[in-house]
């Protein structure tokens, strides 16, 4: 069942592609196929109000823009860089995810860590989801740690942007850095996105250097309807994920803390 959260990012989308439909920009065909396909993950009714949303955008776009049809989303999966990698290819974007296990309090966990980019290079949220939390209760869950607000409709090769993030930041991430709650939490959040670069360039040199080794797929890294998983040595292939990631590896970005629950995300080019 779709969570609170997801209701909401779903219902921004959908209104952001119905006031484009008269206003502009123009809408591309993989715009509404993303955004079926985050229905679709998040577990919406097929009889939710925003399937029929999509198929009055679709047909009120008419023969004002020719919606291509979408090439097959990809899942690889694998070892690399010393982490199980999970990478989705999807349209217009990949999903780049991590997951990381601990102990606190003689409590163990686990989380998977995931980073969106955009067809710029450009992260458009950094996602937790509990797989094994230390309360329970969230197991299954997920949270956006950091969600850059309208990223769907804004322009992809942007430099600035606001961004919603959590005003409390779950405590299993200390599983990825012991003493990370004693940073402040600015550098907390810039480290979380500039980590999804960082792994990006770690998988691109080891799929250059052949240092890739296929794996069982992990615990969480399966996607609705597409139990299979390719090797992760085959993502060299795919003309989507590869100039997406190639952009995304030399990026690295700041953060501007607004308040407690808003930042502005600033990128610049790596060693800038």
């Amino acid at each position: 069942m779709a969570t609170k959260e997801a209701r909401r990012e779903v219902k921004g989308l959908i209104e952001g592609l119905e006031s484009r439909v008269h206003r502009g920009p123009p809408i591309a065909g993989t715009e509404i196929h993303s955004v079926r396909d985050l229905l679709r993950r998040h577990e919406f009714s097929p009889c939710s109000d925003y399937f029929a949303r999509l198929g009055q955008i679709e047909t009120c776009l008419g023969g004002r823009t020719r919606i291509v049809a979408a090439p097959t989303k990809r899942n690889y999966g694998g070892q690399a860089a010393g982490h199980h990698m999970q990478v989705q290819s999807i349209f217009d974007h990949v999903i780049l995810s991590t997951c990381y296990s601990g102990e606190f309090n003689c409590k163990r966990g686990k989380i998977k860590i995931s980073h969106r980019f955009n067809q710029e290079g450009r992260i458009d949220f950094v996602e937790l989801k509990y797989l094994r939390s230390l309360h329970s209760p969230l197991d299954g869950e997920t949270r956006k740690l950091v969600l850059v607000k309208n990223y769907q409709t804004m322009r992809k090769d942007w430099h600035e942007a606001e961004a919603a993030v959590l005003r409390i930041l779950p405590q299993e991430l200390i599983f990825l850095f012991e003493d990370i709650f004693r940073c402040p939490k600015g550098d907390v959040l810039a480290w979380l996105l500039n980590i999804g670069h960082g792994i990006v360039d770690d998988l691109l040199n080891a799929l250059s250097s052949g240092e890739v080794t296929a794996g069982p797929a992990s615990e969480g890294s399966q996607t609705n309807g597409n139990s299979s998983q390719i090797p992760l040595s085959e993502l060299s292939d795919d003309q989507v994920a590869i100039p997406i990631l190639e952009k995304a590896s030399g990026l690295e970005s700041a953060i501007e803390e607004i308040n407690e629950g808003e930042v502005v995300v600033r990128y610049l080019r790596k060693g800038v």
